[in-house]
C-alpha cells in the first residue's frame, strides 16, 4: 500500500460579519496552532477586540496572520474591569461584535471575564463561546485519572489553616479533583495531601501542550517525596483521584476529630467529620465530647 507524505492543507478564515453580541474567544495553552478555525474567524471579523493582556492577543494573531483593520485591542482584566466594562456595554448596545479573549485557554475558567459576561447577560446581549483549550480539561485527559466525574476547585488558599481545610473538603468529594498550583507551592500542597490520605494516586501536569510538558503520577506520598517537585517551573496543574471507602473504626473517626477540634468548636468538628465519613452526626457528636472532656 502506498503512503503518501502529508500535505500541506489550505485552511482559510472566514469574514463574515458577525452577529451582535459578546464573544468569548478560548486561545492557546501553550502551542499557538492549538487555536481553532473559528477562534480566527471572530478574532478577524469583531468589530471590538478585548484582552487580558493586549500584547498577547496581537502576539496571537500576528502568528496566525489577521490584521487589527484600525481596531484597538482594549485591555479588559481583574483591575480594570469596572473602569473598562462600561465602554464594552457600550459598543454591545450600539449593535457591535465585541470579541474577549484571556491571556491563555477559555475566558471564565480561572480567569477573567465573567463579570463581563454576566453583565452582558444580563442587559439582554447574546453570550457566545467560541470553544477551545482548557488547562484543566487537557490534564484530566493525559492524566489517566477517571474522567466521568470530576470537579474543577480552582486555586487553594494561601493561608495554612484554610489550605488544610480547602483540601479536606474537596478531597473528600467523590470525583476527580483539577486544582492549579503556583510552582513554588506544589510541594507543600502535596506535603498536606499526605496528611489527608498519604495514598491517593495525585497527578502532576506542567506546561501542558509547550515544549517542556511533563506529567508525573504517583502517590501523594511518592510525590512529597520526588525531588522535581521542588524544582518546578511554569504553570501547573495538580489533580487527584477520587477518594476511596474510609474504613470509619474508631480511631479513624478519633483522629479526624483530634485534627479538627484544634481548629474547630465541639459541634462543627462533629458535623465536619460526620460528613466526611458518611456516619450519624449524634454518634461522632458524643466521640467530640468525650475527647474535649478529656483534654485530648
Amino acid at each position: 500500500m502506498d503512503i503518501h507524505p502529508p500535505q500541506r492543507l489550505n485552511a482559510h478564515v472566514e469574514a463574515t460579519r458577525l452577529e451582535s453580541g459578546l464573544y468569548l474567544v478560548a486561545t492557546p495553552i501553550g502551542t499557538a496552532r492549538d487555536i481553532t478555525l473559528r477562534a480566527l474567524d471572530v478574532l478577524n471579523a469583531a468589530d471590538v477586540l478585548a484582552a487580558e493582556d493586549t500584547r498577547v492577543l496581537r502576539h496571537l494573531m500576528d502568528i496566525h496572520g489577521i490584521p487589527l483593520r484600525g481596531r484597538r485591542i482594549q485591555p479588559y482584566h481583574d483591575h480594570n474591569g469596572e473602569r473598562a466594562r462600561p465602554a464594552l456595554m457600550a459598543a454591545l448596545a450600539g449593535g457591535s461584535s465585541v470579541a474577549y479573549a484571556s491571556d491563555a485557554g477559555t475566558p471564565l475558567v480561572a480567569d477573567p471575564g465573567y463579570r463581563l459576561a454576566k453583565v452582558a447577560a444580563v442587559a439582554g446581549h447574546r453570550v457566545h463561546a467560541i470553544p477551545g483549550p482548557s488547562a484543566p480539561l487537557v490534564a484530566l485527559s493525559v492524566s489517566g485519572l477517571p474522567s466521568d466525574r470530576f470537579v474543577f476547585a480552582g486555586f487553594p488558599p494561601l493561608a495554612k489553616g484554610a489550605r488544610t481545610t480547602w483540601l479536606r473538603q474537596w478531597m473528600a468529594v467523590d470525583a476527580t479533583l483539577i486544582l492549579f498550583e503556583s510552582p513554588r507551592r506544589v510541594n507543600q500542597t502535596l506535603q498536606e495531601m499526605c496528611e489527608i490520605d498519604a495514598n491517593r494516586p495525585i497527578v502532576v501536569a506542567r506546561e501542558l501542550t509547550k515544549k517542556f510538558e511533563e506529567v508525573i503520577r504517583g502517590t501523594a506520598r511518592e510525590l512529597a517525596d520526588d525531588p522535581r517537585m521542588a524544582a518546578l517551573r511554569g504553570e501547573v496543574v495538580i489533580l487527584a483521584d477520587r477518594p476511596g471507602e474510609v474504613v470509619a473504626d474508631e480511631e479513624t473517626i478519633r483522629q479526624a476529630l483530634l485534627d479538627r477540634l484544634e481548629r474547630m468548636t465541639v459541634k462543627d468538628a462533629a458535623r465536619d467529620v460526620a460528613a466526611e465519613l458518611g456516619l450519624a452526626r449524634r454518634d461522632v457528636y458524643q466521640v467530640a465530647l468525650a475527647l474535649n472532656r478529656n483534654g485530648d
